[in-house]
């Protein structure tokens, strides 16, 4: 199985070849809650796994086209239905065909649930499940203006302005991943043990596996961007790793690629 390193459906990592693949901004009052929605179309002279890092975000999609293997295989997307995707805790494969064309939604982290009445989130980590009927998107009003149809019904559907937990993210985003969950728990003035609840009900994951993924992906924006002057090691460091070693096992958990083809 050949996988393209850096193509992705569901989250924030564009592709850069062969495959159309296009991202639209929300309309500016969904913005604090959506971070984009994508479009991908399969390439007619190749058939291709595509590999999609965590990144902590669920999301919502649709299949427009043939159907279409994700969860590296072990699901089928079919023609006309709806999906909600979880958080994840590692890297999943799509198959995508010449005939694949998904329509998406990419949600920022907790925000789930200023659109739906759902289950607690770590139901879905790590999974795709189809949607109810009065959750779906409908296949008949999608097709001509997908994206002017997504801002109509997010912006129909939001319960809520405010994002629970939003404080404490932002802490996490402002220190890359890098600060403790005692640390978190205190400057947000609750407890260790309601952090784990909050976050397994709004998001999927723990305080650390979030932050965790939060670091992943710093270290990740960096070594793309690596020059001959700064090693990994600085990187490790930078990044608030033990040593080389324990980044290049984090990289592997996340992405299944060894630094060196990423």
């Amino acid at each position: 199985m050949s996988i393209n390193k850096l193509a992705v459906i569901d989250c924030r990592t564009i592709p850069k070849h062969k495959m159309e693949y296009k991202i639209i901004k929300p309309y500016k009052d969904l913005k604090p809650f959506i971070h984009f929605y994508w479009k991908l179309k399969g390439n007619k002279l190749e058939r291709q796994w595509e590999r999609v890092f965590p990144d902590g975000c669920a999301g919502v999609l649709m299949n427009l086209g043939n159907t279409c293997l994700t969860d590296n295989g072990s699901f089928s997307l079919e023609f006309g239905k709806t999906y909600v995707v979880g958080a994840m805790t590692s890297f999943k494969d799509s198959f995508i065909d010449s005939d694949t064309h998904l329509l998406g939604v990419c949600l920022k982290p907790a925000t789930f649930a200023n659109f739906y009445s759902y289950a607690s989130q770590n139901e879905l980590t790590n999974d795709t499940i189809e949607f109810e009927k009065s959750n779906s998107f409908n296949v008949d009003k999608i097709f001509n203006n997908p994206f002017d149809y997504l801002n109509q019904f997010f912006s129909d559907r939001i319960k809520a302005k405010h994002i629970p937990l939003q404080s404490v993210i932002n802490d996490i985003h402002s220190t890359n991943g890098q600060i403790s969950i005692h640390e978190l728990s205190k400057r947000n003035f609750t407890t260790v043990r309601q952090l784990e609840r909050n976050f397994k009900r709004f998001i999927g994951l723990s305080p650390k596996e979030y932050s965790n993924i939060i670091r992943f992906q710093n270290a990740l924006s960096i070594i793309k961007k690596l020059d001959e002057n700064r090693s990994f090691l600085d990187v490790a460091f930078e990044c608030g790793y033990y040593d080389h070693s324990h980044l290049t096992n984090e990289i592997k958990r996340n992405t299944g690629l060894s630094p060196s083809q990423l």
